[in-house]
């Protein structure tokens, strides 16, 4: 029992990777009071360019550096249409999750003619897993050292990365003067103004973290969880991240949880498929792969309390003239 435990507990902290990042992303975005839909677009915006520059190149590296860049430029879309613009955030962050799922599949195709993938990864197209120090040698020692081993250890590079983000997210928000304008933006934009900051420019700051955040998710699912791109395969992941931000009530900390605990759901969907439980019988492979998207409609329903978002939240700022 505990080796099975180890086993889906390692499995969720690499299932709830993506949906940290792309959380922590929706988090700068809409503390600075500009709703993102469009985060699961950019994610697999990112994937696909992640995708296919490792394997034209070979070199992950610069397949995360395309696939943050693709995310960054769909993200600097959706804040020009709802920032400069002051359109309708929602209707943007729909409108780039439609373009990505169509201009994926569409060069997937004319690049690569199989059905909207890329073909496999090449060796260095892809992050591989980290040994930590020492891991081997614990490996033997009861408890701690699978923990250590199977648990902490042997994962890549981006899964770090995703987790060291919430320390450094939350610092960034509560303990910076960036943090404070950011949060103070999102709350009352005129304030900000009047103390001669540029709501703009902070917006667009933010809309950029949220680029960078959800091209290093989307980078993950290609380069390091696969190798390769395949068509639609955030699967609705970036709709996950925005109910884990709302069940987070907008706390980088209280993200992590929540994604660990979609992560978890989904490990357990993956352990129990095919198996018989005990009472009840074999219970079908769909029902457990809809678990994830079940929590995500109970917790949207309402059964999380009252999740209030910074006041300014979806409101386009309109500069008063004198």
């Amino acid at each position: 029992m505990f080796d099975a435990l180890i086993l889906i507990l390692d499995s969720t902290v690499r299932l709830s990777t993506p949906l940290l990042l792309a959380c922590l992303a929706g988090l700068y975005s809409e503390r600075s009071g500009v709703v993102d839909i469009g985060l699961e677009g950019k994610m697999l915006g990112a994937a696909f360019g992640a995708g296919a520059v490792g394997y034209v190149t070979g070199n992950a590296w610069l397949g995360l550096l395309a696939g943050i860049a693709v995310a960054i430029a769909l993200a600097l879309v959706h804040g020009f249409a709802s920032i400069t613009n002051r359109g309708n955030q929602i209707v943007s962050g729909v409108a780039i999750n439609f373009l990505a799922a169509g201009l994926t599949a569409l060069l997937g195709q004319t690049w690569f003619r199989q059905g909207g993938r890329t073909p496999p990864l090449p060796q260095g197209g892809r992050f591989g897993d980290i040994t930590l120090p020492y891991a081997e040698q614990a490996r033997d020692i009861p408890v701690v050292g699978e923990i250590y081993y199977e648990l902490l250890s042997g994962h890549n590079i981006l899964v770090y990365v995703a987790f060291l983000a919430v320390p450094v997210t939350w610092w960034i928000l509560f303990r910076t003067r960036f943090g404070l304008r950011l949060r103070a933006v999102g709350e009352n934009p005129a304030a900000v103004d009047t103390a001669g900051i540029s709501v703009v420019w902070l917006r667009y700051r933010a809309v950029i973290a949220c680029g960078i955040l959800t091209g290093i998710a989307g980078s993950y699912l290609s380069i390091a969880q696969s190798s390769g791109f395949i068509k639609d395969m955030t699967a609705g992941k970036g709709f996950i991240a925005l109910a884990a931000l709302i069940f987070a009530k907008w706390r980088p900390a209280n993200a992590m949880f929540a994604c660990l605990l979609f992560g978890f759901l989904d490990a357990v969907a993956i352990r129990l498929q095919g198996q018989k439980i005990p009472g009840i019988g074999e219970v079908p492979v769909q029902f457990f792969q809809a678990l994830p998207y079940i929590l995500t409609v109970i917790l949207l329903a309402g059964f999380i309390g009252k999740a209030i978002p910074p006041k300014a939240s979806g409101i386009p700022y309109l500069k008063e003239r004198t």
